[in-house]
């Protein structure tokens, strides 16, 4: 099972979209991540690839906060939820928050599993579907269709994954980026 969560395949439409969202110009974009403005615009435009660097500050851009009340109202929600759901960053995994039946689960405290990526717990069934999420625009749609499919097992005593029909919905936050909320169907 890979350690690295796979890359958005349109990095470029993702930057642009988070300066759009915070009126950000090209200029101010370019200092930023140390390039030049012409750079910059092949990136967006998908003419010239990202290097590792731009993509991993990139990545931190984008990541998930639950700064904004709303946000944290959507957390409260998830939180207090009866049913088996929690709430990742949908680029990182981060387990941002998390039912109480979700946390009966898992055997580490969730205290410990908060803010931390899930990633390395995925089951090959979760891994396939997440590297479809580009094709079928995930990223590039403010709100795209919820997805469903069956889970499969993993192997983990920590955060354990039995055989299920999982729903994936993607969530915009308040500061542009995403959020993606886990059920057990």
């Amino acid at each position: 099972m890979p350690d690295l969560l796979p890359k958005p395949a349109l990095p470029g439409i993702a930057l642009k979209r988070w300066r759009m969202l915070h009126r950000v110009k090209q200029s101010h974009a370019a200092q930023l991540f140390r390039v030049t403005q012409s750079t910059l615009s092949r990136w967006e435009s998908g003419a010239q690839t990202m290097n590792p660097l731009a993509q991993e500050q990139l990545e931190q851009l984008l990541a998930a906060r639950l700064d904004a009340a709303a946000d944290q109202a959507l957390a409260r929600l998830v939180r207090e939820s009866s049913r088996p759901v929690h709430l990742i960053c949908d680029l990182t995994h981060r387990l941002l928050a998390c039912s109480p039946s979700r946390a009966a689960e898992f055997t580490s405290p969730i205290s410990t599993l908060l803010g931390r990526s899930l990633w390395r717990f995925a089951t090959p069934e979760i891994i396939r579907m997440e590297l479809t999420l580009d094709d079928t625009g995930w990223r590039e749609i403010i709100a795209p269709p919820a997805l469903e499919f069956a889970t499969g097992n993993n192997d983990s005593d920590i955060v354990p994954i039995s055989q299920s029909l999982c729903r994936w919905t993607r969530i915009p936050l308040s500061d542009g980026t995403a959020a993606r909320l886990v059920e057990t169907l």
